[in-house]
């Protein structure tokens, strides 16, 4: 492959713009600051698209599925495994911070933190129990939910009006037909937007680093360091064995997946990614319907990246304080968190938000505590996002092996050698993917 060609690609163009953001960033920190616009131009463009993509993909999903029982069925299975993953994250960052004690020999008085921290952040907190997050997820108004752009109240919309229109007949044809068109406009609209991922992943980096800068991570370096090995044991050993059992390999996933992945990596959200991912996966052969449930869903019930980086977080805290916590309370925390892990969304920012929510509700930690991580605490939101986007791919691969709605020879062919070529499509193309049938065929 010829230079050209080579820098045609999305992934070497994303992974340039992240080379020079360092640059700018670390040589000309202020000029690098005054970029986030950049990066956040580029989020908006894509959390704009999110909502009617996840719609009508879901509404087609449903009515190709047809079976409400099965769809019942195929949810039920997916929040199963993303509480069985979400625990294992909890555990893994729970283990990872009792190993390699980043807080050890600090000796900080809590009395002496900055408090105003926590305050901020805390204001961003909108969900308070169980029955609130319920009732957050049910909309004001049926626009309301498009206007919000947030993921589950178009989820819970998209899955009335898909269950409504099996049950209309014929007179669903025209509905679905427009839906249908207005999908083929909405991917070809979005591959026109990923065009800007280098540009975003180059303004996100520059401010990340020239706002903080990268001797911050000098200061806390071995909480940051625990944390990226604990999402690498969790993706590499976790993920890895779930994806062998069932009979496909983690690393050929994430070639699959490279460049979407390294648009996370610049952004440090996993939003930009969704459509993109949504098309991928059913490339792979898993049948649309299970995609577009499994998918959306577990980019707000299935945030492993947020789970482990609350049980880090958290004990970094009480180590540093020379705070120590019983088994029992440990084991509250980590019900806790199962519950605040859940209200995070896949956007900047979100996990320290569910750090502080965490810290609110536990008295014996203290809130201010999250002062001394706030300065490195945008470094780890790419291990976030990054780590959550691979779980979920990895769950949709898994709930669709065990609706028989994948289909192995295409997931093998895709993985193993037609990666390439599909990329390729994908950027060319009108973005969208191939048609899978009742049984996970691909056509």
């Amino acid at each position: 492959m010829n230079i050209r060609k080579l820098l045609k690609l999305l992934y070497v163009q994303v992974l340039i713009g992240l080379i020079f953001g360092i640059t700018v960033g670390h040589y000309w920190p202020d000029f690098g600051a005054g970029l986030k616009p950049l990066g956040d131009a580029f989020v908006k463009l894509v959390k704009m698209m999110i909502a009617p993509v996840v719609f009508c993909t879901i509404v087609t999903g449903i009515t190709s599925l047809g079976d409400s029982k099965e769809i019942g069925k195929t949810l039920l299975k997916a929040m199963g495994l993303f509480y069985a993953l979400t625990i294992l994250a909890l555990i893994t960052g729970l283990v990872a911070v009792f190993v390699l004690q980043p807080g050890a020999g600090m000796h900080i008085d809590p009395k002496n933190l900055d408090a105003s921290v926590a305050t901020s952040f805390a204001k961003q907190i909108h969900i308070h129990g169980f029955a609130d997050f319920v009732l957050h997820i049910i909309p004001n108004a049926f626009f309301g939910a498009f206007a919000e752009g947030e993921v589950l109240p178009v989820l819970l919309l998209a899955v009335l009006c898909g269950f409504g229109l099996t049950r209309i007949g014929a007179a669903a044809k025209p509905v679905l037909d427009g839906i249908d068109g207005f999908s083929h406009m909405l991917f070809a609209a979005f591959s026109i937007i990923m065009r800007l991922a280098p540009i975003g992943a180059f303004g996100a980096m520059a401010f990340t680093v020239g706002r903080y800068g990268i001797k911050s991570i000098g200061s806390l370096g071995l909480l940051i360091g625990t944390f990226y090995v604990a999402c690498g044991f969790f993706v590499v050993v976790m993920l890895g064995v779930l994806a062998r059992l069932h009979g496909f390999k983690l690393w050929q996933l994430l070639r699959y997946i490279r460049e979407e992945l390294l648009v996370v990596l610049g952004t440090s959200s996993s939003e930009p990614v969704l459509p993109r991912l949504l098309m991928k996966l059913e490339r792979l052969g898993c049948k649309k319907g299970v995609v577009g449930l499994v998918l959306p869903t577990g980019y707000s019930f299935n945030l492993d990246g947020t789970a482990i980086y609350l049980t880090l977080a958290s004990m970094f805290i009480a180590q540093a304080c020379d705070i120590h916590l019983s088994w029992g309370q440990i084991a509250a925390m980590l019900g806790i968190m199962l519950l605040t892990s859940k209200g995070a969304a896949g956007v900047t920012g979100s996990g320290f938000v569910a750090l502080v929510a965490t810290l609110t509700v536990m008295p014996e930690l203290p809130v201010a505590g999250v002062a001394l991580i706030v300065g490195v605490d945008r470094f780890m939101s790419e291990a976030r996002a990054l780590t959550s986007t691979i779980s979920n791919a990895v769950a949709c691969i898994v709930v669709s092996k065990w609706e028989n709605a994948c289909d192995h020879e295409v997931l093998t062919r895709e993985l193993s050698t037609n990666y390439a070529s599909t990329e390729h499509e994908l950027e060319v193309g009108d973005g969208q993917p191939v048609v899978i049938g009742r049984a996970g065929t691909a056509h």
